[in-house]
């Protein structure tokens, strides 16, 4: 399978522009420069820089928002230590991947795609001079499968006016279900060789997110162990998370997590990437932090097997806080054998 080179190991930077306050002291202590050098002395060759529109337009116009100054900090960051970069960005006028947010109507609205393409082509001029870095991640996982009608018109025309002024940057798409891999087989062919289908993993859902306050239909107190047979975590799953496909049902009862479990919930991503001569990458993966940090090791040891074998680009979720953060004080433990799974 076609390899997206640079961008093999890395690691996300959630929470610094997006999914925050954007407070000026947020944008300029969540992160700073030595991070950087840190995930480099990790084994990383990238970041995945989530960027919210609010830091990205003005309301009256007047100069350059302050996004562009942090996301251009990050890149000189990324250029002083070796690394690449992924600005994505998380979160458009209409749409948000988190419906606390209240954004809506993005997939139906012109008047909010025509915001989406300024967007990026502001971000395709002001960074154009750092293609050699950087690769662009359109849109942060797409909901709804009955959104994607509307995405396979939207995203190849974002790409058409960013090819204006970035004609070979790495541009990622994702599918729908938050950007499952069961949906990659159903982005539009790309239009050019410098399109990456993208996908996260999270799975099995139930182990990976277990006790997540956010997740309305989660027992907070819920906890589950990465050793659990699938005919506990399925079930666990139609209790707590309700209807969804975890193709945990496939497999015999008392079968435990393996590179195998992910190679085939990842095999129909992988066959549509091949056949289209597209490279693939696992924008987000992780294990929340009600997981105890050595149950999460053997997680990221099984879903590593198969990113290596299939030569699937990824970037953990995340690297400070955000219930997954891998340097936070309670990893210590388990990090030097953590970042050679990255």
């Amino acid at each position: 399978m076609k390899q997206f080179t640079g961008f093999q190991h890395g690691v996300n930077l959630g929470g610094w522009l997006s999914q925050c306050d954007y407070s000026t002291e947020r944008c300029e202590t969540f992160i700073r420069p030595e991070d950087f050098a840190r995930i480099k002395a990790w084994g990383a060759d990238h970041v995945r820089v989530p960027v919210d529109y609010d830091l990205l337009e003005t309301g009256d116009g007047a100069g350059e928002p302050r996004g562009f100054r942090y996301l251009a900090l990050a890149a000189d960051c990324c250029r002083a230590n070796g690394l690449h970069m992924v600005l994505d960005l998380h979160k458009t006028p209409g749409f948000s991947f988190d419906p606390d947010e209240g954004e809506g109507g993005f997939f139906e609205s012109e008047a909010f795609q025509a915001r989406f393409y300024r967007i990026w082509e502001s971000l395709a001029r002001r960074f154009a001079k750092d293609a050699d870095l950087m690769a662009f991640e359109l849109l942060n996982e797409v909901t709804e499968q009955a959104f994607m009608p509307a995405w396979n018109r939207i995203w190849p025309e974002c790409v058409r006016r960013i090819r204006q002024y970035a004609p070979t940057v790495p541009i990622l798409v994702g599918g729908y279900w938050h950007n499952s891999a069961l949906s990659v087989k159903d982005i539009a062919p790309p239009p050019d060789e410098h399109i990456v289908y993208n996908f996260h993993c999270y799975e099995p859902l139930i182990f990976t997110h277990q006790g997540a306050s956010w997740m309305p239909t989660m027992d907070p107190d819920f906890r589950i162990s990465v050793s659990a047979s699938f005919a506990e975590l399925e079930q666990a799953s139609r209790t707590m998370l309700g209807e969804r496909e975890t193709m945990l049902e496939s497999w015999p009862p008392e079968t435990r997590l393996s590179p195998a479990y992910f190679e085939a919930f990842m095999a129909s991503a992988i066959e549509a990437a091949e056949a289209r001569g597209v490279a693939l990458y696992c924008g987000e993966y992780g294990v929340i932090d009600r997981v105890p940090p050595e149950q999460a090791l053997e997680w990221y040891r099984a879903i590593y097997g198969c990113f290596e074998k299939f030569g699937i680009g990824r970037a953990a979720w995340s690297y400070r806080q955000m219930d997954f953060g891998l340097s936070d004080a309670r990893m210590d433990a388990v990090r030097p054998a953590l970042v050679k799974l990255l």
